[in-house]
């Protein structure tokens, strides 16, 4: 457990709060979200963090931003961010913002004033550099090797005619990256921020906040790729960069001390401890909590779209670690699987047949409401939605990433087969569309996510019909609760014991299982409740160790088959098993 000097099992509503996303990239509306607000209350959520609605032309789905103090008009008015805000404050709930200030849209008015001559006033708000050299036949060469994020056959620059200068934009053309050096950048975000939380947010959710400084002189990346590609990530100049903390510690002392707020940092590529707790630790005056990618990236090599072989001891080690380092140094985690760039969890780490969906996604629910830190349920993961079936043919899919993605797959392996099939797989496996297709509130026509007879932005899922929130909410057999009535259970039992499940000590039994993660949450007072979970398709058995002994199960994802007390020969566990034991 944490010393006695630790403030890691101090309360604070920030730590308890379960965080659930109110729209995806999709073409729902604030008006939209404000009617859904009884929903998102009643299955325990405490705070809804919106993905980006502010004024954008929809390059990447929103995260191009054009004017930060305007909603987008698909989305609504700042009259319809108001009401929002009044409501969840009916209910005790608050709004968390998506922060985007790396990079802006191409279209936003400090860009236009900074492409517009080179010696505007507005040109070093971004990062412009001459071109390294020009090629004999006079095409201009980037100013280094680094590859863009949401396409890495693609150069991280843009070059700009009018100027004949690059900007840098890491993720598209259409986001360049502002420059964090100028201090009247800075000066123009932390502007930003308070007129948010002036008008009653309650924090925000920083978009890659760790890649707005970066390596000095622009070196170029290691060559980690294979000869196809000209451009190689660079994280290793990117990401938390030299004067990172001092930015932050900046924000905190300009803005974010004087309101009382939750703030959650994207911090993707970093895995360090010592570099992560002088972020989140208690007095680090920086944020209160960030998004740590091991286990989202648990199968990423070098990009994203590209696979690596896993398991589950791996899995279980990197959720394990990051519990324990939390505790031992007095930091705080974010609890997550799900978000809008990855896949459905369900999919992605259980089985999402028919035969194991429910149970799959009631593991992955046991699992996150009974680990230590804040937790955020992604939308649609309270009903365990699945990923886009295979058959979909690719012009459904419309992120960014995804179109670079198979774009360069056509160019390269236009006339192999193997490795075509092998880019669709990856999509099919990978694609961050997956956790954006409309959400499934009914079975009738667009799963109830738009009007009938409106085409919505996105193909809905096909299983909807049988897999939507009407249908769960509605459930009535005691045997088998639905895994929204999971979930909502689950959610109720965390906040009753959070003591235990939100602040407790944490303890892996079985680090070396293949298949079985166990792990007992001890509280302050002494209170111990053991969580074993089966990851597997085999029915097998796990011996408590001594030390242990079960009082009783308090909850399972297997209502009529809940095992007896724990004998001499293990628990029996079923295939894809969860179980949540009191200890005497």
């Amino acid at each position: 457990m944490a010393t006695v000097e630790s403030s890691y099992s101090t309360p604070k509503w920030w730590k308890e709060a379960g965080e659930q996303p109110g729209v995806t990239s999709g073409w729902g509306t604030v008006k939209g979200i404000t009617s859904r607000l009884d929903y998102i209350k009643s299955l325990g959520a405490d705070v809804v963090w919106s993905s980006p609605i502010l004024k954008s032309p929809q390059a990447d789905m929103g995260y191009d931003i054009a004017d930060y103090k305007r909603i987008d008009p698909r989305y609504g008015s700042l009259e319809d961010v108001d009401e929002l805000i009044a409501e969840l404050r009916k209910r005790d709930m608050r709004l968390m913002m998506d922060l985007v200030v790396n990079h802006t849209s191409n279209e936003h008015p400090w860009f236009l004033e900074s492409r517009a001559s080179l010696d505007n006033p507005k040109r070093d708000w971004y990062i412009w550099r001459k071109p390294k050299n020009v090629n004999p036949d006079g095409a201009p060469e980037p100013p280094n090797n680094w590859a863009q994020i949401l396409g890495e056959y693609n150069s991280a620059w843009t070059y700009d005619e009018k100027t004949s200068e690059y900007y840098l934009s890491l993720f598209t053309p259409e986001q360049p990256d502002l420059n964090w050096e100028n201090p009247e950048v800075r000066a123009a975000v932390w502007d930003v921020m308070r007129f948010w939380l002036d008008r009653g947010a309650s924090g925000f959710r920083m978009d890659v906040i760790n890649l707005i400084s970066k390596a000095p002189g622009y070196p170029d990346a290691e060559v980690v790729l294979d000869s196809d590609h000209k451009y190689h990530p660079a994280n290793k100049h990117i990401v938390n960069g030299p004067k990172l903390h001092d930015y932050l510690r900046e924000m905190h002392r300009e803005v974010l001390s004087k309101y009382d707020t939750i703030t959650v940092g994207e911090m993707p590529g970093v895995s360090d401890e010592k570099e992560i707790i002088r972020s989140v630790g208690a007095n680090s005056d920086e944020l209160r909590m960030i998004f740590i990618f091991d286990l989202v990236d648990i199968d990423k090599p070098n990009v994203r779209m590209a696979l690596k072989p896993w398991d589950i001891k791996e899995m279980k080690s990197i959720i394990t670690r990051w519990q324990r380092v939390m505790i031992e140094n007095d930091g705080w985690n974010s609890v997550f699987i799900e978000n809008h760039d990855n896949p459905r969890s369900v999919s992605r780490y259980t089985n999402d047949s028919t035969e194991w969906r429910e149970k799959g996604a009631k593991l992955l629910a046991l699992m996150q409401t009974t680990l230590g830190g804040t937790l955020f349920v992604y939308q649609g993961e309270e009903i365990g939605m699945r990923n886009a079936p295979t058959t979909w043919d690719i012009s459904e899919f419309k992120d960014i990433e995804t179109i670079n993605y198979w774009k360069k797959c056509e160019a390269l392996y236009a006339d192999n087969k193997e490795k075509l099939a092998y880019g669709r797989k990856i999509i099919d496996m990978k694609a961050r569309d997956h956790a954006r297709t409309p959400m499934q509130w009914t079975a009738g026509e667009n799963a109830g996510f738009c009007d009938p007879g409106t085409k919505p932005w996105m193909q809905v899922i096909d299983d909807y019909q049988t897999v939507n929130v009407e249908a769960q909410v509605n459930a009535d057999d005691p045997d088998s609760p639905s895994v929204w009535q999971f979930w909502q259970r689950a959610l109720k039992d965390r906040k009753e014991h959070a003591d235990v499940f939100v602040y407790g000590d944490f303890e892996d039994l079985a680090p070396e299982h293949p298949e079985v993660y166990a792990y007992v949450r001890t509280s302050v007072k002494g209170d111990r409740w053991l969580v074993v979970l089966n990851f597997s398709e085999k029915e097998l058995k796990w011996t408590v160790p001594q030390g242990f002994e079960v009082e009783s199960w308090m909850r399972g994802n297997y209502v009529k088959d809940t095992p007896d007390k724990p004998s001499q020969s293990g628990v029996p566990l079923k295939p894809w098993q969860g179980l949540l034991g009191r200890c005497k």
